[in-house]
């Protein structure tokens, strides 16, 4: 019998659900919860019926997870009738602490929550559905897996900041890195289509969602990574900024009076391809480039030339390269993205096949040329299977 894991992400005023067979990935239902707390929710949930779509009044992360085992009680599959084994949680900040999934108890509580100053906007709601879920699930073992956990193999001195000694020690001001389960989950793919053992490989891997990141993987294990003590630092993102002087900061409260916090807000969500251009959607973005748009075709090379500084840095950081990986919505399905990002990069022994690189595909492929020194590798991410495998690694280690 498959043993399946219930897999939660719980965001401020959203609960994305899985239930995922932890051996082969297959995902038996998903569904999506949004607009907690607000007058008009609604609940998308996918499983073998089909696909419903519901509006839904939900006051509380503990009602979302209520209605969510109401669809499948109604809509299938039954929980019942199969054989769940945990419930996986994924939690965005895990600080200096967490390297590895770890048991939902007491003493985990009370450590993520003095990691909320950290990801004040999502350790909050991680820790609402850990609490809700062991209260819904009593008789289950939960698991807390780490987006930062992937990457705190990173040596001192990839994550420390030149500020003051005392930031570090008293703070814990520091590069952490984000998107971690993502990076960790397609390397093991990337070096499993390249027929090698993880240790053996070297690779960049490009994450390119609405959140973006960079990793440079030596080996199975993460030794730089872009995001830094949060999601806001390194490639330019859907609304975030990605890398900019930090005297900025200084400069808008000056000359503007803007408030600390109004520009924290504007840097998260008003900037990055939704600043340049008024969108976040790659794929309108790429329709109005099309369409002749500058503002579109300035948001485009800025944020593709963002990505090649990073492989040019990663590439030197690592020495040698055998793949550059591209994962996530942007990374998988736009190669207008990979050949402008890769472009003028032979000399590296990275040669891109257009042909393969434009072919429409789902799953994970090489779409560089045969004889390119350098592998390119289009990998679909699957954060939930990991999040599955880790939990369970926990209960059966």
């Amino acid at each position: 019998m498959s043993d399946h894991v219930l897999v939660i992400n719980a965001g401020s005023s959203s609960l994305k659900y899985s239930l995922v067979d932890a051996a082969s990935g297959e995902a038996a239902a998903v569904g999506l919860i949004e607009r907690i707390g607000e007058s008009q929710g609604h609940q998308l949930h996918r499983g073998p019926n089909g696909e419903t779509s519901t509006a839904l009044s939900i006051s509380s992360h503990e009602d979302a997870l209520k209605a969510a085992i109401n669809a499948f009680e109604t809509q299938g599959p039954s929980l019942d009738e199969l054989d769940i084994v945990a419930v996986g949680h994924r939690v965005v900040h895990g600080g200096s602490w967490f390297a590895d999934p770890v048991l939902v108890d007491d003493e985990l509580i009370a450590k993520v929550t003095e990691l909320v100053p950290l990801a004040p906007l999502h350790n909050p709601a991680n820790l609402e559905g850990m609490r809700v879920a062991r209260r819904l699930f009593p008789d289950l073992p939960q698991v807390a897996v780490f987006d930062t956990a992937f990457h705190q193999t990173l040596e001192p001195k990839a994550y420390t900041y030149a500020v003051p000694h005392e930031w570090l020690k008293d703070h814990g001001i520091r590069r952490y890195g984000f998107h971690g389960t993502s990076h960790a989950f397609v390397s093991g793919e990337a070096a499993r289509l390249l027929e090698c053992d993880p240790v053996d490989v070297n690779l960049i891997v490009l994450h390119l969602g609405n959140g973006c990141s960079a990793t440079a993987v030596q080996g199975g294990r993460s030794v730089d990574t872009s995001m830094g003590m949060t999601p806001l630092e390194g490639l330019v993102m859907g609304t975030r900024s990605g890398d900019l002087d930090p005297a900025i900061h200084g400069h808008l409260v000056r000359e503007l009076g803007l408030p600390l916090d109004k520009i924290d807000r504007l840097l998260n969500y008003e900037s990055g391809l939704k600043g340049l251009s008024g969108d976040n959607d790659f794929r309108e973005l790429a329709k109005r480039r099309a369409a002749g748009d500058d503002r579109a075709q300035l948001a485009f090379d800025v944020y593709c030339h963002r990505i090649r500084k990073y492989v040019g840095a990663y590439y030197a950081v690592l020495g040698t390269v055998d793949a550059i990986v591209f994962t996530a919505g942007v990374g998988q399905n736009a190669a207008e993205v990979r050949a402008a990002s890769l472009e003028g990069l032979d000399r590296l022994g990275i040669q891109l096949d257009r042909e393969r690189n434009t072919a429409a595909s789902d799953k994970g492929r090489i779409v560089s040329t045969d004889d390119s020194p350098v592998a390119v590798l289009v990998i679909p991410t699957n954060e939930e299977w990991q999040i599955a495998r880790e939990a369970l690694s926990v209960i059966r280690p």
